[in-house]
């Protein structure tokens, strides 16, 4: 069970590590790698509204190395689900637990606390709060975190990543473009409008139904390198 200590620990964490990253151009990335069958998206970010930011990943541990990243950007991502999937990405197998947290700004206990059983595997992985019954609410700023917990006695050794999310309305062109749109076109219509869970989790969809196609997980690279997640991109374009 998670402490509303825990909480504040995360939450400080979190906030102390606010610090942007240096994302690479959108438009060059689009251009390098740019498919034929396979539009290559450019998020935008929205304008920066309430300050939040990411804890970029961490390695820490006995042995080979573990590098664990929430993929998200350096600033609020936006998303117009009320029941979003959160996305995070583990080098390698850990036989730790590990754990999902989301909070919001004022609350002292979290709206979740999930955790996987050993070993979880390595590679990308979703989280979605519909499972677990989570709804965000309009206009505030979540935050949520993944952790490998070491040592459940002394959190401090937790390998901890984590990111801030908002639930923002959809503009109605949008809503209409997607009704008219192909899986491909959904993905850049989502990046194009600053809504990163709902891109990143639209690109990741389709590579779960189709986990060998090439294109589509260079276009997963391709949003991952724009907010800096360069190791992670790397993952898809092996």
């Amino acid at each position: 069970m998670i402490t509303a200590r825990r909480v504040a620990v995360v939450s400080m964490a979190l906030v102390g590590a606010m610090m942007t990253a240096e994302a690479a151009a959108p438009a060059l990335i689009a251009a390098q790698t740019a498919t034929s069958s396979a539009k290559a998206p450019v998020y935008k970010p929205p304008p920066r509204g309430a300050p939040g930011g990411r804890i970029g990943g961490g390695t820490r541990g006995v042995g080979a190395e573990v590098l664990l990243s929430a993929l998200v950007p350096d600033h609020v991502g936006q998303t117009v689900s009320e029941q979003p999937t959160v996305y995070w990405y583990l080098t390698r197998e850990v036989s730790d637990p590990v754990e999902i947290t989301l909070i919001d700004q004022v609350g002292t206990r979290p709206l979740l606390e999930h955790r996987l059983a050993p070993p979880v595997r390595a590679g990308i992985h979703g989280v979605r709060l519909a499972d677990h019954g989570v709804r965000l609410a309009p206009g505030v700023p979540y935050q949520w975190s993944i952790a490998v917990v070491r040592d459940g006695e002394r959190r401090s050794r937790d390998v901890l990543s984590g990111g801030f999310i908002q639930r923002v309305e959809p503009p109605a062109a949008l809503s209409r473009q997607l009704a008219a749109a192909s899986p491909t076109e959904r993905v850049a219509m989502y990046a194009e409008a600053g809504l990163w869970y709902d891109a990143i989790s639209a690109v990741s969809e389709r590579i779960e139904m189709s986990p060998n196609d090439v294109d589509v997980r260079r276009q997963r690279a391709v949003l991952l390198e724009q907010v800096g997640l360069r190791e992670v991109a790397e993952f898809d374009r092996r």
